[in-house]
């Protein structure tokens, strides 16, 4: 696995829009924000665009991230939002230069894409709080701070609480995922996930029971849940029923896809489509213990 260098004071960084569209003064508070953390900041040159639901459109959406990932001047590149649109951009980047000098991806959501992309290439990713999350209240979130201190090499480790749904057990492996519906979304691509020797991290918002359950049918249909050495869920936020209840809650529907294995899962993390959204260091090697006390999660 190819870790990026640990950003320095100084180090210039990149803020583009590969996806939905962005309210400019989120972004441009955002930029502020990093540069009060020692960063350069360069706002891509479409990151303001408008077109539909867009971040303008797919060429200049794509034409702002290419320069980033081909500028070797910037050390990492942080997204304004995710919504919808990351694999659209995906689909025109050519990524020859940025294998060279992996530099950091930073976002969650729709921003899965990309960590998709670079696990299947062995490159570590940070799955963290994008500009509108950076501060709340005027204050700088604590999910803000930790990642740039995980930017700046300090370890992600984290104790969760324990979990009624939760099984025990102790495994290590490659953490990797984000987003269901986005991994889900991948399946059958170059991007579909490598499941031998992961732990899976997932968390979803704004889906239906029913949609979660059959996103994980087919994950285990396909062997992806078969094969983890682990498994986290994060926040599911705003699931719902449809006109007939579905009987069951999300990590309820989580717990039953993996019954028939026998690696540790834990719920509860606190990572995903709420505050706080602490980072995930994906593509690094962790430690998943969970007993019926305590749940830690630690980088190796």
């Amino acid at each position: 696995m190819k870790f990026p260098p640990k950003l320095k004071p100084g180090d210039k960084v990149s803020i583009i829009s590969p996806a939905s569209k962005i309210d400019r003064q989120i972004a441009e508070r955002g930029a502020e924000l990093l540069r009060q953390q020692g960063f350069r900041v360069e706002i891509g040159f479409h990151a303001f665009d408008k077109e539909n639901m867009f971040a303008g459109s797919d060429l200049v959406r794509a034409a702002d991230m290419q320069k980033a990932l081909n500028d070797k001047s910037i050390k990492a590149i942080f997204f304004t939002r995710g919504g919808y649109g990351s694999l659209r951009t995906h689909l025109r980047l050519n990524w020859s230069s940025f294998f060279k000098k992996p530099k950091w991806l930073i976002g969650f959501s729709d921003i899965t894409v990309f960590h998709a992309y670079l696990s299947r290439h062995n490159i570590a990713s940070v799955h963290g709080v994008m500009t509108a999350w950076f501060e709340q209240d005027d204050v700088l979130t604590d999910s803000f701070l930790r990642m740039v201190e995980l930017l700046r090499g300090e370890k992600p480790d984290c104790n969760i609480l324990p979990h009624e749904l939760n099984r025990n057990g102790l495994a290590s492996g490659i953490l990797t995922g984000g987003n269901l519906s986005i991994i889900q979304s991948l399946r059958g691509t170059p991007l579909d996930i490598s499941p031998k020797g992961k732990i899976l991290f997932i968390e979803d918002i704004d889906e239906h029971h029913y949609h979660l359950d059959r996103m994980l049918q087919n994950m285990k249909a396909g062997g992806i849940l078969e094969h983890l050495s682990g498994l986290v869920a994060g926040y599911f936020t705003g699931i719902k029923d449809g006109d007939t209840p579905f009987g069951k809650t999300a990590y309820q529907i989580i717990k039953d896809a993996v019954a028939s294995y026998q690696y540790p899962v834990a719920f509860g993390l606190q990572s995903g489509h709420e505050l706080p959204n602490y980072p995930l260091l994906l593509g690094s090697r962790i430690l998943l213990d969970v007993s019926e006390n305590k749940v830690i999660i630690k980088t190796l």
